[in-house]
């Protein structure tokens, strides 16, 4: 056996039984309702799929379920993964494993292709430390197992940005790690091709379901630099043109069309909207404390500033700089939409790969092997304790407020649900209606008095609302605002219900 393929083989000896617990550990309570803190968004992707499933798949007009008697489409990232979901709903019908699955098979489809990258900017040690890190990070899990676009988006980015280094390879080398018969393979010209229209491809979905996934396109660059000193440069750079037209054309259309069907329909709702905004400095620390502790955990932040710094002068790993640097500028930037911890999760490879440079290079010290086995049980430890704070059950009275509707009320009801913005409720009564207050209400907070809520409900009853019901996140509005209690004695009578639930029928 030559020396190359016993290094395989050993390697293959960590990787494997690494890949497979980091799937298991994605479908740990893969059943479960969605009641996380991010319930909210899930809701919405689990709404949207079983509408496709129960309206027709009209893939161009996603569809909620809080638009009360209206058709409720949305404009949104493109849809590809509540629409497969509701295609394999056709064989199973609706469950919350299905579309967690659906993001755990894009996870398992990076698994291999984040190792490649990292092998290819570190060499094969770092990438095994590295690819541990991606796999078990708080973040990485909790993104990695959620029915949300994000860890999708992120597999594709990782996907593209794996096949434009392959085309692109001839004018670079890839890795010193891989030594000169990589480097100085020609590939044909047929081949050269295949990886350009993967790359295009790849890059072309992933801004599709993520348009903050264009911030990848960063990482080419230093590639591109590299490679323009020994191409012809005009042919070059019309492939690159090309690249670009291919993998933005279809996001600039589709874009338009979500901001025309907002536009169009009730409720007038684009997904993401308002997230570009500068903020103020305590913000930013915020973001960068929970990045830094629950997100990718202490240990690994140090463990990836550490290999920043040792890796100044390896250029190859230069493409994970460039992507860090266009990352921190994103946030910044986009500070109001990093509100929410996804958005941050493209740290999590480029952390993973510093991270792996770093023990790396303790472990080909003499004495640094203890080190490196320290610094993975405390990752290990960190990550056994952060990761539950994703799964808390924040949701857990809306998802018990929807089964009581759905038992206590008709199909064709029209429920007003004081959640906060959040559809749970009304995804597991399996009804249409409104958040209570009707608009900005996970924006604004509380209403101002009984006016504003009198107000609301009046107009969404003479809408057509048969219902209004509160949680118990939301019960102690009935004691706040006495005049509005008063409203609804006069107005609506209330159900039987279990004590952490209020539901009343609306008089017509």
């Amino acid at each position: 056996m030559s020396q190359q393929n016993f290094s395989a083989r050993r390697a293959a000896y960590f990787l494997v039984p690494m890949m497979l617990a980091a799937l298991v550990v994605r479908l740990i309570q893969i059943d479960q309702p969605f009641i996380d803190p991010w319930s909210w968004r899930q809701s919405d992707v689990a709404a949207i799929a079983r509408n496709y499933f129960e309206n027709g798949f009209h893939f161009a007009y996603p569809q909620i379920d809080w638009a009360g008697s209206e058709a409720g489409f949305v404009g949104t990232e493109f849809p590809i993964l509540p629409f497969i979901t509701a295609l394999i709903y056709q064989l199973f019908g609706v469950h919350e494993w299905i579309g967690r699955l659906s993001t755990i098979f894009f996870f398992a489809l990076s698994l291999p292709i984040f190792f490649a990258l990292a092998r290819r900017a570190a060499g094969k040690d770092a990438a095994i430390f590295a690819l541990l890190f991606y796999s078990f990070a708080p973040l990485s899990i909790a993104t990695g197992r959620s029915f949300m676009p994000d860890l999708p988006s992120l597999s594709l980015s990782l996907a593209a940005f794996y096949f434009f280094w392959r085309w692109i390879e001839p004018g670079v080398i890839p890795s010193e790690a891989e030594g000169s018969r990589r480097a100085n393979r020609k590939h044909p010209e047929q081949e050269k091709a295949t990886w350009f229209l993967l790359a295009a491809v790849a890059l072309a979905l992933s801004i599709l379901i993520k348009a903050t996934s264009a911030v990848i396109g960063v990482a080419f660059l230093p590639l591109v630099i590299a490679a323009a000193r020994n191409r012809p440069r005009p042919r070059f750079f019309l492939m690159l043109l090309l690249l670009a037209v291919i993998a933005l054309a279809p996001s600039a259309w589709w874009y338009w069309h979500a901001h025309e069907v907002a536009n169009q329909f009730y409720p007038h709702h684009f997904f993401g909207a308002g997230g570009v905004q500068i903020m103020n400095l305590a913000w930013y620390r915020h973001i960068l404390w929970l990045t830094g502790t629950s997100s990718l955990t202490p240990i690994l932040l140090l463990l990836a500033l550490f290999g920043v710094f040792l890796s100044r002068a390896n250029r190859w790993i230069a493409p994970f700089r460039w992507w860090l640097a266009a990352m921190i500028a994103f946030v910044i930037v986009v500070g109001y939409g990093n509100r929410h911890p996804w958005y941050q999760l493209p740290f999590v490879p480029i952390a993973a790969v510093f991270a792996g440079v770093a023990l790396d290079f303790f472990a080909r010290k003499t004495k640094g092997r203890l080190a490196v086995a320290s610094a993975l049980i405390l990752f290990g430890a960190f990550s056994i304790l952060l990761t539950p704070r994703f799964f808390s059950p924040a949701a857990r009275s809306l998802y018990a407020l929807g089964l009581e509707l759905k038992q206590r009320t008709s199909p064709a009801a029209l429920i007003v649900i004081a959640d906060d913005g959040d559809p749970t409720a009304l995804y597991y009564a399996h009804r249409k209606g409104w958040h209570f207050l009707e608009r900005n209400g996970i924006y604004d907070g509380n209403p101002s008095d009984s006016a504003q809520l009198i107000r609301d409900l009046e107009i969404l009853r003479s809408r057509g609302a048969t219902h209004l019901a509160f949680s118990a996140g939301t019960r102690w509005w009935l004691e706040y605002y006495p005049e509005f209690t008063a409203h609804l004695i006069n107005n609506a009578a209330q159900l039987p219900a279990t004590p952490d639930c209020r539901i009343y029928q609306l008089n017509q």
